[in-house]
């Protein structure tokens, strides 16, 4: 079932995610949902909160990155690859020089912007089977990875632009969050409490 996603202003997407258990209700069903919401609205990513659940979950499927030209045979093949479920996750470190690269937001629809991040990440999670990881990832799948566990941390991309930055972008947010925008996917906007 495709849900609807939450859009920028909505309170949900600035709280901090609770770890969940393994009997959460109807985890594999919510996960089923979360990949068809996710490939109906072409993200490569998802988090618990932007379908309005305060949780530790986020998925990702790299997929689409891999059609990049630009990209060795290597890197397409590992992001062609890449399809995870990340449970409970915890950022243990981030390594290397920051690095620019344009990012966007299934819950921030027509805004991108350059993001600064380093470009290897490592993590613990647990995945859908409640199996322990401790991973390190880099290059653009590191780069999703903290997109989707800033989500958890209730953090958007938008709080990592300069002040200039925000205050260039803010009427494009407010007419987000108040739902006057068009897009292609199902939405839940904060200031008007309808699906669209």
């Amino acid at each position: 079932m495709i849900l609807p996603i939450v859009a920028f202003g909505d309170p949900v997407l600035k709280k901090k995610g609770t770890d969940i258990t393994k009997d959460y209700p109807n985890l594999d069903t919510l996960l089923e949902n979360m990949f068809e919401t996710m490939y109906n609205a072409y993200g490569v990513g998802l988090a618990a909160p932007q379908i309005g659940l305060p949780i530790r979950l986020f998925l990702v499927d790299t997929k689409p990155f891999a059609e990049d030209e630009d990209l060795t045979a290597e890197e397409q093949n590992e992001l062609k690859d890449f399809r995870r479920v990340f449970i409970n996750a915890k950022i243990t470190k981030e390594e290397g020089d920051e690095w620019a690269f344009n990012e966007g937001c299934l819950s921030i629809p027509d805004v991108r912007e350059d993001v600064f991040r380093q470009p290897k990440v490592t993590i613990e999670y647990v995945d859908e089977n409640f199996k322990p990881y401790t991973e390190t990832f880099d290059g653009l799948i590191a780069r999703v990875i903290q997109h989707e566990y800033d989500h958890i941390e209730g953090v958007l991309f938008t709080d990592k632009l300069s002040s200039l930055k925000k205050r260039l972008i803010k009427g494009r947010l407010t007419n987000i969050s108040k739902g006057k925008i068009k897009v292609d996917y199902r939405m839940r906007f904060p200031d008007q409490k309808k699906k669209r």
